[in-house]
Order: C-alpha cells, then structure tokens, then sequence
C-alpha cells in the first residue's frame, strides 16, 4: 500500500502571522524562512501522525483487494472517495463504478468498502484509490492541539536557523510536542 499527494494543500494549518506572532516577529525579514518551516513542521506532523490537516487529493495505489472485502487508508480523515481505477490485461486503465460505497473516513485507519471489486490484471499497484483527506479547507478546521504543536516545531526550528540548513530540518521536536500529537497519532502492535 503506498499512498501519493496528488496536489499540496492550499493552505497551511497556521498562518504567517500566527507564527509571527506566536515568535513575537514584527518585521517581514524571515517570512520566507518562516513559511518554509511551516511546510516542514506540517510535513513531520503529518508523518508522525498519519493526518492531512489541509484537505487535498491522494491516490492509494493497492496490489490486490484485501480478502475481507474492507479496504483501510490510512491517511485521514477521508473525506470523499473520487475515483477507483483498475488496469486490464492490456495495461489500459478501467473506472470502477464507486455508486454505493460505504466509507467510515473518521476511523483510524479511514475503512471504504466498494459493492463491487474489479479484478486488474497489474501485477503491481493494479488499483488505485482517488480520495480526499484532511481535516478542512483552513486551518480553523484543524485541531487546536495539533496547531498548537505545530507552531511550537516551529518556534525549536527557528532558534536553529543559523546553526541547520532548512534541508537538514526538523532538527529538533520541542518539549510538549510528543504529548500534544500523542492522541492524534495511530498505534501500532
């Protein structure tokens, strides 16, 4: 199961002058700086977490249908299935028909169940799953707490301006992190 961003969010879960003011910045000299941190921040909570905080499309390519006819995505919250695509014998994509499904995409991990599964004949990443997830349009739709988070990354991130590149963050996860994610992130055996 491998899960691609289509698109990147619109938006961003904090704004500029949140974190300006969050830092206590008055001036515009680190803007640049300071939404590249932003991207990265969202980037590591959304890899810890497994969350889209900003709503944008994603493509979940799959090998085989499971055998309990539920298929999971563990990307979140789903919002909408778009598409199902199979491929044929001759390599030629087929749209299945997504009428009727069944989606649960509040669940950890987001559960979809299709009436009918068509068959590929790809060997390799034969279907693929067109969804939309996140948690809304802007970032007051995104959990306080995780917003919260985010603007202490980065905050830890800025005081390591000089001494990181922006290619070697995060560099370091601030005090309180951990516990703000923690009831965000999924929990594996």
């Amino acid at each position: 199961m491998t899960i691609a961003e289509l698109l990147p969010p619109l938006a961003e879960p904090i704004t500029l002058a949140e974190a300006k003011a969050h830092l206590r910045l008055e001036t515009g000299d680190e803007d640049a700086l300071l939404s590249a941190l932003i991207r990265t921040a969202r980037d590591h909570l959304e890899g810890q977490t497994g969350l889209c905080l900003i709503v944008r499309p994603l493509r979940l390519y799959l090998d085989d249908w499971p055998e309990n006819k539920v298929t999971q995505i563990a990307r979140g919250p789903v919002q909408t299935i778009e598409t199902v695509t199979v491929y044929d014998a001759l390599g030629d994509p087929v749209a299945a028909d997504v009428a009727g499904y069944l989606l649960d995409g509040a669940a950890r991990p987001a559960r979809l169940i299709l009436p009918e599964r068509p068959a590929t004949m790809r060997a390799l990443n034969g279907i693929e799953i067109d969804f939309t997830a996140g948690f809304g349009e802007s970032g007051a739709d995104v959990p306080d707490t995780l917003k919260r988070a985010l603007l202490l990354h980065v905050a830890a991130m800025f005081e390591l301006r000089g001494v990181l590149s922006l290619d070697e963050q995060p560099g370091a996860v601030p005090q309180g992190y951990d516990r703000l994610i923690a009831p965000h992130c999924m929990r594996r055996l």
